[in-house]
């Protein structure tokens, strides 16, 4: 697969980012580790356990065609990975932070073939939510921020209907309200993906190639 500088770049700022967060705190594991471990806990819910395990280990085996040094790095049951960032010699030519770079742009990559672009990106704004993923024109994306806007509004949804069982003298009126919430939810997703067209995202990834 053919990574597009967009997507190597976007796993570079995740890497980059990581490695000051965990310059903060006391953080044991690297830094490529910790973003693997964000990755899986924002996109399992989406693709399972099975369905993330699986592309993760594509993606190795296709970053590993360019980062021979990968060859030691095993994917387990559930999702994690072992062996990386002890890539010892660099006798492949690679940089040393480049198989981890290499490793997340393939599976973004995948995932945007899977999920497409605007799903594959809210899930990587959910995982490192103090990062901002921009547009080609470098503005913050405005669909993270209303996606947001959306859970926050079904999650009130679901509270009024709580309440509506608790509170029968006034159940139909929030039910009614509950409704409309949710209708106003909907209504904004789908906006968001309306207005994120392949011009203005699509392109911030590779062509999606097929999963063998």
């Amino acid at each position: 697969m053919i990574l597009a500088l967009q997507t190597r770049d976007l796993a570079r700022r995740l890497l980059a980012y990581e490695a000051v967060a965990g310059k903060t705190s006391v953080a044991t594991e690297s830094a490529g580790l910790r973003i693997f471990e964000k990755l899986r806990r924002s996109f399992c819910p989406v693709a399972g356990v099975a369905g993330y395990r699986s592309l993760l280990s594509r993606a190795l085996a296709l970053a590993r065609a360019e980062a021979p040094s990968l060859s030691a790095v095993q994917v387990t049951v559930d999702g994690y990975l072992q062996g990386l960032g002890e890539f010892g010699a660099q006798n492949d030519k690679d940089q040393r932070e480049e198989p981890e770079v290499l490793l997340i742009a393939e599976l973004l990559g995948l995932f945007r073939a899977l999920l497409g672009a605007a799903l594959t990106l809210r899930l990587v704004q959910d995982a490192v939510p103090q990062l901002e993923v921009a547009t080609t024109s470098g503005t913050p994306m405005l669909f993270g921020t209303i996606l947001r806007e959306v859970d926050q509004l079904n999650h009130v949804s679901q509270r009024l209907e709580l309440l509506a069982d608790q509170y029968p003298s006034v159940e139909d009126g929030l039910i009614a309200i509950s409704g409309s919430i949710r209708n106003t939810a909907a209504v904004l997703e789908v906006l968001v993906l309306v207005k994120n067209k392949p011009e203005d995202l699509l392109h911030k990834f590779e062509t999606p190639a097929s999963i063998n």
